[in-house]
């Protein structure tokens, strides 16, 4: 695992955006994690945050122009990466969408730089990739290309179809998508940390259940 993906998982436990338990998903599917990113809600947690994506992007050597955060939780997840970025020596512009379009002032869906070049989109999690493929129509729309999608956690379950959601995503979009952390990097987070192994087995039951990268098909 990654230095930038312990930290994430330290800062997730800690800020309770990574929880352990039993929680229902949108598949129906019992999970014994659950990750929501909007409890990231500080400005010492959201700037720790930005520099894992940071992290993660340079890591992945993806090639981009700008950054793009979906409504509603990429909108930060963007800027504070944006941040981390600049502090790293490269300044780069971030923009993102309104859910419904504004009719006055400035009008339109689309708040901050204007959408051209490589576009990296920032957002939490994929579940289904349907925020993700409403923004890539905007993304396009405008002349602008989809460079890949950061998140930061690939939860890398099996889908529909026999491939998790990450995969089908970035198939689709002919472009990386990456994340900080992944399953099993949670996995072995849990092996090395006595004060959490208990939560051990049931997430390797459910890995073993629902893993992409067990080879399962659900």
């Amino acid at each position: 695992m990654s230095d930038h993906g312990s930290e994430f998982i330290r800062l997730a436990l800690s800020h309770h955006a990574l929880r352990f338990g039993e929680f229902t998903l949108k598949s129906g599917r019992i999970s014994p994690y659950f990750f929501n990113a909007g409890h990231f809600s500080s400005g010492a947690s959201l700037a720790t945050l930005g520099r894992c994506y940071a992290a993660a992007i340079a890591q992945a050597g993806i090639e981009y122009d700008m950054l793009f955060g979906p409504a509603y939780k990429g909108i930060p997840l963007a800027v504070t990466t944006a941040i981390a970025i600049a502090e790293g020596g490269r300044d780069v512009h971030c923009a993102f969408n309104r859910k419904e379009a504004k009719a006055h002032g400035e009008g339109g869906s689309l708040i901050g730089a204007p959408l051209k070049g490589r576009v990296l989109i920032v957002d939490d999690v994929i579940t289904a990739g349907t925020a993700v493929r409403e923004v890539v129509e905007l993304i396009r729309g405008a002349g602008a290309s989809v460079a890949g999608v950061v998140i930061g956690l690939d939860r890398d379950e099996v889908g529909p179809n026999g491939r998790s959601a990450v995969a089908e995503l970035a198939a689709e979009l002919e472009a990386p998508v990456t994340s900080i952390a992944r399953l099993d990097d949670i996995v072995r987070f849990l092996e090395a940390e006595p004060e959490f192994r208990e939560h051990l087995p049931r997430v390797l039951l459910y890995r073993q259940q629902w893993g992409a990268t067990q080879g399962n098909i659900a």
